[in-house]
């Protein structure tokens, strides 16, 4: 054996430093540390009783007091790796504690972003395609409280109420993104949010459309005009009926077919601050 190769054998021999424990004498703490986009497959519950498989991005940060020099960056990935089961909001939420814990930190945030599938059958031949929706989980936790919020962004068609009412030939539409976030504070399915905005859009998409649907779905479109305010204010009435959803934000963007910008709306609206409009 060389000298240099004793020389490594007896570092080896040597209990490692904590490097990150190491106390700071700056005292300054740090508001959020962590990892971000970073890609790891899920599980999600379907409605229709199936699992669906797919890959999220997820960021991850706790606090760290300011007598600590740096955070476990390992211990984040570690955390995700015991997770390898359905993600829930239940489970998201149990995430969210555990990282908190391991951390010995006060207050943790995760964000996981994932494309989510759902099969839809054309309105009129019946031909069934996939539709693919963003969709986010947040989890913010503060000493002991937590919060957990669901963002699903679903393409729609509007019609625009005053282009049909002047022009002699038609009306413009335009394809739209609707983003309903909502505070997860009883359970509901992803498929009940996606639902909400199509229902009142002037038409839903579709993955595949024959002429016979293309039909039907021009026709509904020019039948349901909504202006952006209107389709704000539309979901947001259904928010409003349905007491599971007490915090919410439901924002539509339209991009123009006939202007070189897009039409914006945002409603906002925390019932238990707000119980009466």
């Amino acid at each position: 054996m060389t000298v240099a190769s004793q020389e490594i054998n007896h570092l080896d021999d040597e209990p490692i430093e904590d490097v990150q424990g190491r106390p700071d004498p700056r005292r300054i703490p740090i508001n959020q540390v962590g990892i971000r986009d970073i890609r790891h497959p899920v599980r999600i519950r379907e409605r229709s009783g199936g699992d669906q498989h797919t890959v999220a991005t997820f960021s991850m940060y706790v606090n760290l007091p300011h007598h600590f020099k740096g955070t476990h960056m390992s211990r984040f990935v570690e955390i995700l790796n015991s997770h390898e089961r359905e993600i829930t909001v239940g489970s998201f939420r149990d995430m969210l504690h555990e990282m908190t814990q391991r951390l010995e930190a006060d207050n943790g945030d995760i964000e996981m972003s994932f494309t989510y599938f759902i099969e839809k059958a054309a309105p009129a031949t019946g031909v069934t395609s996939l539709m693919d929706y963003e969709v986010t989980f947040r989890g913010e936790q503060k000493g002991d409280s937590s919060d957990m919020y669901v963002n699903v962004q679903v393409p729609v068609t509007t019609l625009c109420p005053c282009s049909k009412k002047i022009s002699r030939y038609g009306a413009h539409n335009q394809r739209s993104h609707v983003n309903i976030t909502v505070r997860a504070d009883e359970f509901f399915w992803l498929e009940e949010l996606i639902e909400l905005a199509e229902s009142q859009a002037s038409s839903e998409l579709y993955g595949i459309l024959k002429r016979p649907d293309e039909k039907v779905v021009t026709e509904r479109a020019y039948e349901n005009p909504k202006f952006v305010e209107d389709l704000v204010r539309d979901i947001a009435a259904k928010l409003n009926e349905d007491e599971r959803f007490r915090r919410y934000v439901v924002v539509a963007e339209n991009f123009e077919s006939i202007h070189n910008h897009s039409a914006y709306a945002k409603i906002e609206r925390d019932k238990d601050e707000n119980p009466v409009y």
